[in-house]
């Protein structure tokens, strides 16, 4: 869905930058009349669906689950869920993975399309583990609930450069001021049966075309990048003691539930990426190569 999406925008974009004036305008117009009758056949559906009773609402709720569905919803205006009431959702999909990194959030409020949110525990005191958490609170709500129009996050550990402000945007902007989202964005990959690994375990797989390395402690799962920040060299070898994932060949420790920060060296940091868990489904957000 997301890849066709962007060809979308891409068309809609050729279209608007038409060189011939009449060409263009005919264009936009037939985009404007479907679109409007693609609206109007939708909202009819959807009081159709809500005459049929207690069964009608249950198909609604389904409708605003289901990712393919809702997003359509979303594009006519018509999302059987409120805003607020999809936010929430969002965030209590990513609560697990903060609790993995000891963070939480508390949102705030909503007003005119902005989410105001509190970062907790180790977002507060950790700016690289605050930054990991960031994303995976901004993929969740935008998938959720991609008319939001800003996410600000208070109590974020930033550089002190950025703390002349008690918030930080996250999100929707590639530094342009365009209110777009940044093309080299994190690419979230599915991590196939993530759920077999064994409980205190270190185990690489190859995902999107790199070699990631997840660990299980518990129920708790964690992806990092694959080389030692302290030798350079890869960590496959690499075994927990304890919480502790010890590099093969330079013996440096580094704590698997924060972020993956050195023990011996705190100034040293895997590389940790967002890990979530949907429906069954594992995924991971990689950085583009």
């Amino acid at each position: 869905m997301p890849q066709s999406m962007e060809q979308i925008e891409g068309l809609v974009r050729k279209v608007e930058s038409l060189a011939d004036p009449e060409a263009r305008t005919s264009a936009i117009a037939l985009m404007q009349a479907l679109m409007e009758f693609h609206g109007a056949a939708l909202d009819r559906l959807m009081e159709l669906v809500a005459e049929s009773g207690a069964g009608g609402y249950e198909l609604l709720d389904r409708f605003g689950g289901d990712e393919l569905v809702g997003s359509l919803l979303l594009l006519y205006g018509l999302h059987p869920l409120p805003l607020d009431e999809r936010v929430m959702q969002a965030l209590d999909k990513v609560r697990p993975y903060l609790d993995s990194h000891g963070g939480n959030v508390e949102l705030l409020g909503i007003a005119d399309g902005v989410v105001r949110l509190r970062m907790e525990g180790s977002c507060r005191s950790c700016p690289s583990s605050a930054m990991t958490l960031k994303l995976a609170i901004e993929e969740a709500i935008y998938a959720a609930a991609p008319d939001v129009i800003e996410i600000r996050a208070e109590g974020v550990a930033q550089a002190p450069a950025a703390l002349q402000s008690g918030f930080v945007q996250i999100g929707k902007t590639n530094g342009t001021g365009n209110g777009q989202k940044n093309s080299r964005a994190n690419i979230w990959e599915e991590v196939a049966e993530l759920h077999s690994l064994a409980h205190r375990s270190v185990e690489l797989m190859e995902v999107g075309g790199r070699w990631v390395l997840f660990c299980r402690l518990g129920e708790s799962f964690y992806a990092y990048g694959n080389n030692c920040p302290g030798c350079g060299q890869l960590l496959q070898g690499a075994q927990l003691e304890l919480t502790n994932l010890v590099c093969p060949h330079c013996r440096q420790q580094y704590d698997v539930i924060r972020a993956g920060r050195g023990l011996d060296q705190p100034s040293l940091q895997l590389e940790p990426f967002p890990l979530l868990f949907e429906q069954g489904r594992a995924r991971v957000a990689l950085p583009p190569m």
